[in-house]
């Protein structure tokens, strides 16, 4: 693990003979790794100095400024510290002003040495009541009989858009019950309807509710936050992460995994995730909590196996955090206190080595790092290769800013202080090329504005780049979105999103798109990168052919923006999605108001027919596996396209008729002629 921090050093040195002082600077960063060193028998060698470690970075040795031996018992052999009897309860206390807060100890405090430090970290988001009342009985029952007097413990919670420091690391047992007492009860102890604390620690906050309904891109930020706040302790911490699953789904940045994994790794933090949902002992078809399904899924095995593929899943990025991180996941297993004592027994003896290294710029480039024992000392180490240095992005002229962002989409680091989210689709153009346009969506709330020339205005810069299988770049972008807004409409800005699109011209094949977006006021950059694939479709033999279909709650004249871009008319001279003299507008984040119509869109594909085969289509909505509405079938005669030799087929939908919550949107597309069929179906939400 690694801490990287930043120490400058000012010295001004006047000369008489000269009016103004020269100013002289030197940077330097103090690099903070971990090592464990056991010998053959598998016990921490202890007694080593500066002398008997070599650090190399990057190929560079690094001179050692200080080690420290953090000595810790095995947990298998300490007895567990005597009973403390519960506190009698008293008038609430005048919170202190480092409540909510995870508290660096000023030079010198020794509070944390010899002491395992362990998180407790619940995220409410990511389970159900039932998951919480397991992983809360876990915790409570490690804090009751499995804790050492070596273990501190820290507490947090992440739901209502927020990370909150529950207690701060401490050994005091009675002081942990209360705290989840608070989780399990909630702060009203007597009965008043009135919260006895009020929460004051919210480190993670977000009102864009739109953004983080259909995918975990803030459940991860707000891991990443937490890492974060443990950033500024140098011991080696263990974040024991309660959670009923983590599933990436289509409309999720991978960038933000990248990220918090990285952010975890800076911070000194293994990540230990631990499944709330235990041992699952699944129905085939599901149990009865869920309607019956039906159609020929049932006979086939394919609704089992989809059931079993989408648990997996759900894994999946647990896993993927406690790899890369140091830790180690824990599934399928129904005492959940266990993973926690895992969890603490894999922080044994370890070193803290310090250098200032030789390579001090904030690039935020990734920098490998070696750790060997000197000659004649023998051991197993264990330690972090690397480390991702800091970013600093100040105010720069109009090249540093541009080149700033050609830098930031080379790091392997992805910046992540702006949510960004993306979709992308693909329409065919020809027998070989395709189209992909792409809807990039950001939280107004998330941009500063600034008047100029008597108007509110904020420009966003945006940089791009399309990776094949090989990573050969095949296509970029460069573009400038200029927002004009009147006093009213700057009004609401906090309250909508912002959308850019574009578009690139590929072939079918595997690519990789990452696009950055910049706030030009601030200088505060956002990440999405995501893989994705377009096929080839005229070699689709035994379905129907067709583009992916476009969810959309807007349609707006093309000369009806609030915004100017470079790109604009490029984009759109070959996009589907303009009709009419309007454009449809991609939802992005595919939330629906029922106030508003649903508007479909889809091209099906029929090469070499000089005339529009018949094609059926209609849309369908699923709550579970039980149909909550279809439409009317829609037939559709003509309309092919002599050159792209597509039949579009458009629906314009009331969504009155659904109750508010998650639906399963299926378009069907049949061709009676060729007795073809093809589906397409994602998730949805309806909010009044």
């Amino acid at each position: 693990f690694v801490i990287v921090s930043s120490v400058s050093f000012v010295s001004l040195i006047s000369l008489a003979a000269q009016k103004t002082p020269p100013t002289f600077r030197s940077g330097t960063r103090l690099i903070v790794q971990t090592v464990s060193v056991k010998d053959k028998d598998g016990h921490a060698v202890e007694g080593l100095t500066a002398k008997d470690f070599v650090v190399v970075e990057d190929g560079v040795p690094q001179a050692i400024s200080f080690v420290e031996f953090q000595r810790l018992p095995d947990r298998r052999a300490e007895a567990p510290p005597p009973s403390t009897p519960p506190r009698v309860a008293s008038a609430p206390q005048v919170p202190s002003a480092t409540q909510g807060q995870i508290v660096t100890p000023p030079p010198g405090d020794t509070r944390y040495r010899d002491r395992r430090l362990l998180i407790l970290y619940f995220d409410l988001t990511a389970m159900p009541p039932a998951d919480q009342a397991r992983a809360y009985a876990a915790a409570q029952t490690f804090i009751d009989t499995q804790m050492q007097a070596s273990d501190l413990l820290a507490i947090m919670t992440f739901g209502g858009g927020a990370v909150r420091v529950k207690q701060d690391f401490t050994g005091d047992r009675a002081q942990l019950r209360e705290v989840m007492q608070t989780l399990i009860f909630g702060d009203d102890k007597d009965g008043d309807g009135i919260p006895d604390n009020t929460d004051i620690g919210t480190a993670f906050g977000q009102d864009d509710a739109e953004f983080s309904i259909l995918n975990t891109d803030r459940q991860l930020s707000a891991l990443q936050t937490a890492a974060t706040m443990l950033r500024s302790l140098p011991e080696q911490k263990t974040l024991i992460y309660f959670a009923s699953g983590l599933r990436l789904n289509g409309v999720d940045n991978q960038a933000q995994l990248r990220a918090t994994t990285n952010a975890a790794i800076r911070a000194n933090v293994a990540l230990h995730p631990i499944d709330a949902r235990g041992l699952v002992a699944q129905a085939p078809l599901g149990d009865a909590s869920r309607p019956s399904p039906g159609g020929i899924g049932m006979f086939s095995g394919q609704l089992a196996q989809n059931a079993i593929t989408s648990f997996q899943r759900s894994q999946d990025t647990l896993f993927a955090l406690a790899k890369d991180t140091g830790g180690k996941a824990m599934f399928d297993y129904n005492d959940l206190a266990q993973g926690i004592v895992q969890a603490a027994e894999s922080v044994t003896s370890y070193y803290i080595l310090g250098y200032y290294s030789t390579h001090p710029a904030n690039d935020g480039r990734f920098h490998r790092v070696k750790v060997s024992l000197a000659g004649g000392v023998a051991g197993e180490l264990a330690f972090r290769q690397g480390y991702f240095a800091d970013k600093e992005f100040a105010k720069f002229t109009a090249a540093d800013k541009e080149r700033q962002l050609e830098e930031a989409l080379m790091l392997e680091n992805p910046v992540t202080e702006i949510t960004i989210a993306m979709e992308l689709n693909y329409f065919q153009l020809n027998s070989a090329e395709y189209f992909v346009p792409v809807a990039v969506k950001i939280p107004g709330s998330e941009l500063a504005l600034a008047r100029r020339r008597g108007a509110q205005r904020t420009v966003i810069d945006f940089i791009g780049e399309v990776k094949d299988d090989y990573g050969i770049t095949v296509q970029n972008v460069r573009d400038k979105l200029d927002i004009k807004l009147s006093d009213d409409t700057a009004s609401q800005l906090a309250k909508r999103p912002i959308q850019y699109e574009t578009g690139f011209t590929l072939l079918p094949g595997k690519y990789v798109i990452k696009m950055l977006a910049r706030d030009a006021e601030t200088g505060r950059i956002g990440t999405y990168q995501t893989s994705f694939s377009v096929p080839n479709l005229n070699r689709e033999t035994q379905r129907v052919p067709i583009s992916t279909v476009i969810l959309s709650s807007q349609r707006v004249p093309l000369g009806d923006a609030i915004y100017s871009v470079k790109q604009k008319a490029d984009a759109e001279a070959a996009n589907p999605l303009v009709y009419g003299g309007q454009k449809l507008i991609p939802s992005v984040t595919r939330v629906f108001s029922r106030g508003r119509d649903l508007y479909v869109f889809v091209q099906a594909y029929q090469r070499g027919q000089t005339t529009t085969q018949p094609l059926v289509a209609f849309v369908s909505f699923y709550r579970g596996e039980v149909k909550a509405f279809e439409t009317t079938p829609l037939a559709v005669t003509d309309g092919l396209d002599a050159k792209t030799k597509a039949v579009p087929l458009r629906f314009s939908l009331p969504l009155e008729s659904l109750t508010p919550g998650r639906y399963d949107c299926q378009v069907t597309v049949l061709d009676s002629t060729a007795q073809k069929v093809a589906f397409w179906r994602a998730p949805i939400v309806v909010i009044p």
